[in-house]
């Protein structure tokens, strides 16, 4: 078993024990309250262990949010992540979260606004060319509506919570540049479109980030070498099914709740 397996099972076996903690009184009355919003990414889609109650929003109990909180026991997690979710979705449906309590966001958003699934798609049953227009003209909204878009939400959430500290985590490329892709494999140029994408929304995220100033988590570094198709990958390949392209559950702990952590000095 490597390090890594064996932190993962480890990660599983001990958030069973930290979340039992979480619901004790003396933690509860430190009062801090941590506010989880966003999509698939944020929901924990590729973790597996979803909560039944969350139904198609498909959160998962080993999601980031809920690995950071297990380790943060003076913060209450209102979790309203949901799979699909668009930048409208959050603004109408999981925003009503954050109250002036509120002392912690997360976000993870942006993805199905620049219709990612829909140029996965394209990419895996269409042409070189036809995949690289797709990825171009969603990088187009990503790195100009989109920005807009954000910014407008990252004030609207501080609106609602003047005091709380707001962290949106970005997204990773997906593929690895090497290695053969199981059930269909990808040839370079779609790879190399695909991740083009991935960048346009990290830098479009960033940019909203730095205009309605946000705390941004950039994602790419943390899983570079870790695409899906890779010899080590963090990401869920192609025979995952509904998870595909979404972190595995090492991705989350290694990826997104380790970044989290140290952003946070947890």
């Amino acid at each position: 078993m490597s390090k890594l397996t064996s932190a993962v099972a480890g990660a599983v076996m001990a958030f069973a024990g930290m979340a039992g903690m979480m619901s004790t009184p003396a933690q509860a009355a430190t009062g801090l309250e941590y506010v989880a919003l966003g999509d698939s990414y944020a929901s924990g889609v590729g973790a597996d262990f979803y909560d039944s109650a969350s139904g198609d929003c498909r959160r998962s109990s080993l999601n980031y949010p809920a690995l950071w909180s297990a380790a943060h026991g003076d913060y209450t997690l209102k979790d309203v992540s949901c799979s699909g979710a668009t930048i409208p979705d959050v603004r109408d449906k999981q925003l009503s979260a954050v109250t002036a309590d509120t002392d912690l966001v997360t976000l993870t958003v942006g993805g199905n606004d620049a219709q990612f699934t829909s140029v996965v798609q394209a990419c895996l049953t269409q042409s070189d060319s036809y995949c690289a227009t797709a990825a171009q003209w969603m990088s187009v909204y990503a790195r100009g509506q989109m920005v807009t878009e954000l910014a407008t939400l990252y004030k609207d959430i501080k609106t609602r919570a003047p005091q709380a500290r707001i962290i949106v985590l970005g997204y990773p490329q997906a593929l690895s540049s090497t290695g053969t892709c199981p059930v269909i494999d990808l040839s370079s140029a779609k790879r190399t479109a695909m991740n083009g994408l991935a960048d346009a929304l990290a830098e479009g995220t960033k940019a909203a980030a730095a205009k309605e100033p946000v705390e941004f988590i950039d994602m790419r570094d943390t899983f570079q070498g870790h695409g899906a198709c890779g010899s080590d990958p963090w990401i869920n390949n192609l025979n995952a099914g509904t998870a595909v392209f979404h972190p595995t559950l090492a991705g989350y702990l290694a990826g997104y709740d380790a970044r989290l952590n140290e952003v946070t000095g947890g």
